[in-house]
Order: C-alpha cells, then structure tokens, then sequence
C-alpha cells in the first residue's frame, strides 16, 4: 500500500511539475480585432492577456488560468496541471496518514515489550525485546528516534498540504484561482468605494459544484476547453472579468501616489544601511524589490509602515517600456510635488475606455 501511494503522489507531482500550465501562444490576438479593447496587452509576450491568464514573473510567459506560482514544483498551476497538483495535495496527507499510523503502532508495540513497572518507577530497555523469540528487525534506541523524527515529518506535511488541498478544492467548486478571488474581493471594494451601484458576477462560476469540478477534473485527464475560450453563466460574456481588471487598473492609478527617491536603494531583501526596523520588517514574499538612484519617480501603489511597493516611472525610450516593480523602503522616498496638468502617464501602461 505505501508503494502505490509512492507511485501515485510522485506521478502527479511530476505531471504537475513537466506538463506544466499551459502558456498563451507568443503573439496571440482574439480572433476579432475589436475584442483587443477588453484585453491587458503583455510586452514581454507581445500578445493580449487571454480571458484569465496571467503574466508569471518566474515563467516569464502568460499563463492560461494562473493560479499561482508553486516553488515546489518549480512551475506555475494553470490550466493543464490544476488536476495533478490538486491531487499530488491529496495524496501527499493520504499517504503521510498511512504512514503515521505505522509509526505509531511500531513504536507501541516495541516500547510495550521493553516497559516494565515498578512499585515506585517505570524502566525502559532498548537494548532488547523482552520476548523469544526475538524480532526479525532489530529496534534499538537509533531506530527510535528515527521513527519518532519520521512521524513529526509525516504529520506536519499532512497539516501543512491538506491545508493547501482544502484552499484548492475551496477555489475550484467555485470555479475559480487564486488569483481571480483576490480580483472579485477587489471589484467588491471598489464598487463600495466609488458607489457605482453596479453588482460584479463572477462570470465562470456554472452555478453547480458538480459542473465547476469538472471544469478541472476530466475521466481523460485533459481539462475542457482550450485555455483560451470559457463557457461564461448567464448575464454574462467571455470578457466581463478582464473588463473589471481593466477598471480596477485604472482605479489603481487614480489612488496611487507619485514618490521622488532621495536615496540610492541597491535593491537588496534586508538593507542594512536602511535601519533596524526597515532590515526586520522586510515584506515576506516572493515579489521582487526595485532598485532606486536619487532622482528616480515612483508611483506607488500600497505600502506597509517602513516598506511601499510601486512602479518606477520609465522617462527615456531606452528602457524599452519594460515595467519595473517592487518593493522598497519608504524612508527613501518623499511625496513628489507636480502639476497634474503636466503629468504625463506611466509608459508601457494601456489606457482604458
């Protein structure tokens, strides 16, 4: 039985990790020319965003339906991979369960025939079983500890991924990433914000658990669709989410403020030079930081006490529009004064209608 969980869990690990998500072709378009106008375009790519991909940093490709980027695979979970990786995140606490079980019944039987009590103390021999005949497989205090060290192994990657399987299985009944959560919570805020009055309707949520899981899990193995096309609910179109996408970009620009450095930043994840409390407060995540001269205009977007996250403001033609952003300390960085009649707009960004 632990072979074929063996089989089984690595199987759709390296499915997960060699398929891999499934990436927008180099160049894409919609098949009609006006649809560009909903669409986010990706200079790195030099194609439009297809409904529910993703540029990955990582990958440095658009992803069909990215849910995120997972180190552990070393790959992105997207469209292709989605079934795998869920089930690997099943099968993983499936199989540790198992083996927790064979951990703890072999160290009560063999600890059962080495206690013997006392009228005022407890003895433990681990030298040998007190039985004949004697077992087949020594157990001695080495093999012990390595037991006992294997179970605190087997248990917490059973806490830690069936954490991350349930998280999965949340998104995918609803038909949904990672990613696309975090843009219907934001459409929600913004709709509060601005009091539009407008509902926001998820538009790939089938409206049964049923069909929404099957969305991902196939008998062929092949998820539906090709990536690129959705079947939307009712009320719906294929472009009402990257439309919200497109309003929240905007709205993200008009609350952003604009930052002149006064310091030199290299760029480095704990500045030393920045200060004690800017060297332990650094953001925990895998988002880059940027590196800053004196001079340099930033638009930022959020920000924590001693740490704001934003773009650099690209000024010559040189840097080829390619968008630089991430995290940086706040302490180099003051309010930058201007004339919004004279501010011309962030290159590489695309104007929404």
């Amino acid at each position: 039985m632990l072979l074929n969980w063996t089989v089984m869990i690595l199987y759709n690990y390296f499915s997960a990790m060699f398929v891999g998500p499934g990436y927008v072709p180099l160049g894409w378009t919609p098949e009609k020319s006006q649809d560009c106008m909903y669409l986010q375009y990706c200079k790195v790519c030099q194609s439009y965003k297809a409904p529910r991909s993703h540029h990955c940093r990582k990958c440095n490709r658009c992803v069909m339906k990215m849910d995120h980027h997972c180190p552990w695979i070393n790959n992105c979970c997207g469209y292709q991979n989605h079934a795998s990786f869920t089930l690997f995140l099943l099968l993983a606490p499936l199989g540790c369960i198992h083996a927790s079980f064979i951990f703890i019944m072999t160290m009560y039987t063999q600890l059962y025939n080495r206690i013997s009590f006392g009228w005022s103390s407890v003895k433990i021999d681990m030298s040998a079983a007190k039985r004949d005949p004697r077992p087949i497989i020594p157990f001695g205090l080495s093999a012990f500890a390595a037991s006992l060290f294997a179970l605190g192994l087997a248990l917490g990657t059973t806490i830690a991924v069936g954490m991350l399987f349930i998280i999965q299985m949340k998104v995918i009944l609803t038909n949904k990433t990672s990613i696309e959560s975090w843009i219907e919570e934001k459409a929600k805020d913004r709709i509060q914000y601005y009091q539009t009055g407008e509902t926001f309707i998820f538009p790939y949520d089938m409206g049964s658990k049923w069909k929404n899981f099957r969305q991902v899990f196939t008998w062929s193995g092949i998820p539906e669709g090709d990536g690129l096309d959705w079947p939307v609910r009712d009320g719906c179109h294929q472009y009402s989410l990257t439309i919200e996408q497109l309003k929240q970009k905007a709205d993200k620009r008009v609350r952003s403020v604009r930052y002149r450095a006064i310091e030199d930043y290299s760029g480095v994840c704990c500045p030393v030079t920045k200060g004690v409390k800017t060297f332990f407060t650094t953001p925990c995540t895998e988002e880059p930081r940027i590196a800053l001269s004196k001079g340099d205009l930033i638009l930022a977007t959020r920000g924590l006490k001693h740490w704001m996250y934003g773009e650099k403001i690209l000024i010559s033609a040189a840097d080829g529009g390619i968008r630089e952003r991430g995290w940086f300390p706040r302490k180099c960085v003051e309010k930058y004064q201007y004339d919004s009649e004279m501010c011309q707009p962030v290159d590489g960004e695309k104007k929404s209608k």
